[in-house]
């Protein structure tokens, strides 16, 4: 039904708004600090630091998955039963990745708010 593909949604896409929020949030620390200290010191590009801070936010991510999920579940969310067969249907898959891709991108976009605290460069 309708209800129980929204509650697919929801289950699918909480955690990963938490994921992105993660993800956006030390990728961006990280990279910050190492284009203005490694960076800086080794001359690379801020391009390379922000793929190093991307490499970093990564292995943070694959390392925290299992424990963004128990957060969210001790939080109270509910876990979804569905059949195998439900599962398995076309429109419930669609409803997972849908799900997923709204929580990530939700998630990455809160995960900016580092980026009110830096500095404009421009500025300097």
């Amino acid at each position: 039904t309708s209800s129980e593909l929204w509650d697919v949604f929801v289950f699918h896409s909480v955690p990963f708004i938490g994921f992105g929020f993660l993800d956006n949030f030390i990728m961006i620390v990280a990279g910050e600090y190492i284009d203005v200290t490694i960076g800086a010191a080794l001359g690379i590009s801020t391009m390379a630091a922000a793929a190093l801070g991307n490499l970093i936010s990564d292995i943070a991510g694959v390392g925290s998955q299992g424990y963004i999920e128990s957060v969210f579940m001790r939080l109270g969310m509910k876990t979804i039963n569905l059949s195998p067969g439900q599962a398995q249907l076309f429109v419930t898959r669609c409803v997972v990745n849908f799900g997923r891709v709204i929580g990530i991108a939700i998630g990455c976009f809160i995960g900016m708010f580092p980026l009110l605290f830096f500095p404009n460069r421009e500025e300097e």
